[in-house]
């Protein structure tokens, strides 16, 4: 088992209640993360290391996305697993997992990878030349493949004090927000500092405002031969579904969708 199940937090926001408490059912109530409004990703990941750290303040942790599909769990799981081993020798690095990409799909975001980062590791790792967020095609067919970029997962794996480096120079308003509410985790006055501050915060996304900044001690490890699909638009499901054969009742048979 890569991680403890009671070390597994998570996010949700109150108001999707519905959705996912049949399926979250069996897990107990302190791997939940239930945020009081929907406010982007970066305050979720942010209140997730916070509770994490009173778990296990000295272990990397891995951020994870809900709504992707991967074709070889295997695959993806081993290459988490390398992460964790890289960051466990590199303390410093942030390593994001890059997706080789196998469509014409435009409107992902890209990573464009620079010089390697040598290490004791057997995997090729490299630091981060540059992100592109939804470029245009043009720029898609004659830059990124030429260079070989590749698609961003959003999977990061890091040292705590790694990330909350990060966060502090990326959104210090944020950082500095959530200062009010670290000394009542784990109390009986959690849930109404959380949902005091969540009424104030901006809405603020972890890949656009916080991993977009680009510190120097950004890596990325690509996954080669690996399908692999954000299904954060309805189109991307239906694509999804039609490349594996899949036929859900809800999805209607009669439905033809271009993969």
């Amino acid at each position: 088992m890569l991680v403890p199940p009671d070390r597994i937090l998570t996010a949700v926001v109150r108001a999707h209640e519905r959705f996912y408490a049949p399926l979250l059912a069996n897990i107990s109530s302190r791997s939940l993360l239930i945020q009081p409004e929907d406010r982007g990703s970066a305050p979720a990941v942010f209140y997730g290391l916070l509770r994490l750290l009173r778990l296990a303040p000295a272990d990397p942790v891995a951020i994870l996305p809900s709504d992707h599909y991967v074709s070889d769990d295997r695959a993806f799981v081993a290459h988490i697993k390398a992460a964790f081993e890289v960051v466990l020798s590199r303390p410093d690095l942030l390593v994001l997992l890059g997706m080789a990409p196998d469509t014409d799909e435009v409107e992902y975001e890209w990573i464009e990878p620079a010089e390697v980062i040598r290490g004791s590791w057997p995997w090729s790792l490299f630091r981060v030349q540059h992100l592109w967020t939804m470029p245009s095609r043009t720029i898609d067919e004659t830059v990124l493949r030429s260079r070989g970029c590749l698609w961003n997962s959003l999977v990061m794996v890091a040292h705590p004090s790694a990330l909350l480096s990060l966060i502090r120079h990326a959104v210090p308003r944020l950082f500095e927000a959530f200062t009010s509410v670290a000394s009542r985790l784990g109390t009986p006055w959690e849930d109404e500092s959380v949902r005091r501050l969540y009424a104030r915060l901006p809405s603020t996304e972890f890949s656009k405002h916080v991993v977009a900044t680009r510190p120097r001690n950004l890596a990325v490890l690509p996954l080669n031969g690996v399908v692999w699909n954000d299904l954060g638009e309805p189109r991307r499901v239906m694509a999804t579904l039609a490349r594996i054969g899949a036929h859900p009742e809800w999805a209607g048979r009669s439905q033809t969708v271009s993969a």
